[in-house]
Order: structure tokens, then C-alpha cells, then sequence
């Protein structure tokens, strides 16, 4: 998300760190979602451990990417399955994707 996107002006001098308080500049959101959900379609593409849920999640996943408000939408999906993912990653064990959905949950919701 851009400064112009989100709203706000550039400011007169650079960040450091990405800045989630005050301006939102410094955080690639689409980057965090992308690598979180990457790691969740590992799993929920796999019929081993796909199910009607992480099917509807899918679904709803398509219809934000395709509707006018992208970045909010996805954001929104995701931060609302935060627990789901959570739970899914622990099961597998998978400490990469629970690192990357943690940065995903600092940064940008």
C-alpha cells in the first residue's frame, strides 16, 4: 500500500522501520500476504488437508481479489482466519509460516 493509497502525504524523511502507527509507510503489505498465503496453500490445496472450510475461505479469497478494494478485502479475510492459520501451521510444524503470518499480524493488521 502507498502513502497515496492509504491517505496519507509522504513524510519529509526516511523510516528506519516500517511504521504501522503513524503512517504506514515501510510495510509491504502485499508482500506479507503473498508469502502467509502461499504458505496456507501449501496445505489447503493439498486434498490431504484441504476441507469445505479452507474451500470457502478460497472462494472468498477470489472474490476480494476481484473486487475494487483488494488490499483491505485480503487484509480483512486474512486477519479474520488468523487463528485458523495459526492452528494449521502448528499442526505441520511449520515455524517459517508462523514466523511469516506473525510479521503478516505486527505489521499490517
Amino acid at each position: 500500500m502507498t502513502e497515496a493509497a492509504a491517505g496519507f502525504p509522504a513524510l519529509p524523511f526516511a523510516l528506519e522501520a516500517p511504521d504501522r502507527y503513524l503512517t504506514f509507510q515501510g510495510i509491504d503489505f502485499e508482500g506479507n500476504m503473498k508469502v502467509v498465503l502461499m504458505h496456507l496453500f501449501r496445505y489447503i490445496d493439498d486434498p490431504a488437508h484441504g476441507n469445505a472450510f479452507w474451500d470457502r475461505f478460497k472462494a472468498r479469497l477470489a472474490a476480494a481479489e476481484a473486487g475494487g478494494a483488494t488490499i483491505c478485502d485480503k487484509l480483512l479475510l486474512l486477519h479474520s482466519h488468523v487463528y485458523y492459520m495459526v492452528e494449521l501451521f502448528e499442526e505441520h510444524e511449520d515455524e517459517i509460516a508462523l514466523t511469516d503470518l506473525k510479521r503478516l499480524e505486527e505489521e499490517c493488521f
